[in-house]
């Protein structure tokens, strides 16, 4: 299937810099684009491919100064990264054809589980006594549900996911392959030399718009729920211990964990394999780099944090340089040193 200049402009709401009815069949990256492709420009970083991709179209920003011609008919929009997302959901929507809906066998279905209008529910999977499976949620092969399960409309629980008993999943909410939901925290109490189980009766909430990747742990509240507001967006293998509170489209990165009961913040970003440690809030807008060991509660919002245990990060910086001048600094402190006992020696 092909389409114009015009109609991808259309789409996206971007203005036109070339031939309208230039055509592409497929989507590429830039610096392996071919004649026929559409690629896209959002990082600076990349921009030396725009004057030698063969690409058909390319999507850039509005504010991309150009230091050369280019082959590509431009679009340019706001954000062409955003509207390169837009461009690949209307792709991946027109490509897959027919959503699947219906259960396939063998399957295994409680009769007092409630299925919703065009649910899908695939091969092998097994759904638990008083599940309930809203309209158009997918649920696909090698699935297990436990009891009183709730999935949201739209949703999709990909090939091997574990969803336990009691845990509520919202609307259109994506859960990778190999996530488990709802297993028990980690709490156990220490008497008379050794560590006896805590029993973990809450669930886990997932609200809307949430997408969860691939091998994590959402792990069920001691009490209460652990909780994932809406639009949140978790990488693969991350750790969500017992009663944290994952805000609003807060996003984190691969291989983090987030300790019990800590409670983070609404447009939180969190780095990968960074940690923080429990019973701690981290304010609204705050970025955790990469590695970093969050120890103390955020209370500023907007700060920018790093390093281990973290601190604010402009300090960090300030910090690093001092550490890497310390050999030069320590050369002429010995120098300093000698001129002293120089001078005392002479008076």
């Amino acid at each position: 299937m092909k389409f114009t200049a015009q109609q991808i402009a259309t789409l996206v709401q971007g203005e036109i810099e070339g031939d309208a009815n230039a055509t592409v069949a497929s989507i590429a990256k830039i610096e392996e684009s071919k004649e026929g492709d559409l690629c896209f420009l959002a990082n600076t970083k990349y921009e030396d491919y725009l004057y030698s991709t063969r690409a058909t179209i390319a999507l850039v920003n509005h504010d991309l100064k150009l230091k050369q011609a280019v082959k590509p008919t431009l679009i340019r929009v706001k954000d062409a990264y955003s509207a390169f997302a837009v461009l690949l959901q209307t792709y991946q929507d027109i490509m897959s054809g027919k959503p699947k809906n219906g259960i396939e066998s063998p399957s295994f279905i409680a009769e007092t589980a409630t299925i919703g209008q065009d649910v899908y529910v695939g091969a092998f999977s097994y759904i638990s006594d008083k599940v309930v499976l809203r309209d158009h949620a997918k649920i696909y092969p090698g699935v297990f549900i436990g009891e009183n399960v709730q999935i949201g409309a739209h949703s999709v629980i990909n090939p091997g996911v574990k969803i336990y008993k009691d845990c509520i999943i919202g609307d259109n909410v994506i859960i990778h392959g190999g996530t488990i939901i709802g297993s028990d925290g980690f709490g156990f109490a220490f008497e008379k030399g050794k560590f006896n189980k805590i029993p973990q009766l809450g669930n886990v909430v997932i609200e809307n718009e949430v997408e969860i990747g691939s091998n994590c742990s959402i792990d069920r509240a001691t009490i209460g729920s652990t909780v994932i507001r809406s639009g949140a967006k978790l990488d693969n293998l991350i750790q969500v211990a017992h009663n944290v509170e994952i805000g609003e489209n807060t996003v984190i990165a691969a291989q983090a964990g987030i300790s019990g009961s800590s409670k983070i913040g609404s447009h939180v970003m969190i780095g990968g394999q960074a940690g923080v440690v429990g019973h701690i809030k981290i304010a609204a807008g705050t970025k955790i780099n990469a590695q970093s060991g969050v120890s103390k509660e955020i209370k500023r919002s907007g700060q920018s944090i790093t390093g281990s245990p973290a601190f604010e990060y402009k300090s960090a910086l300030k910090s690093q340089a001092v550490f890497r001048n310390l050999p030069a600094l320590l050369q002429r402190m010995n120098e300093l040193e000698n001129k002293v006992k120089e001078l005392q020696n002479k008076s």
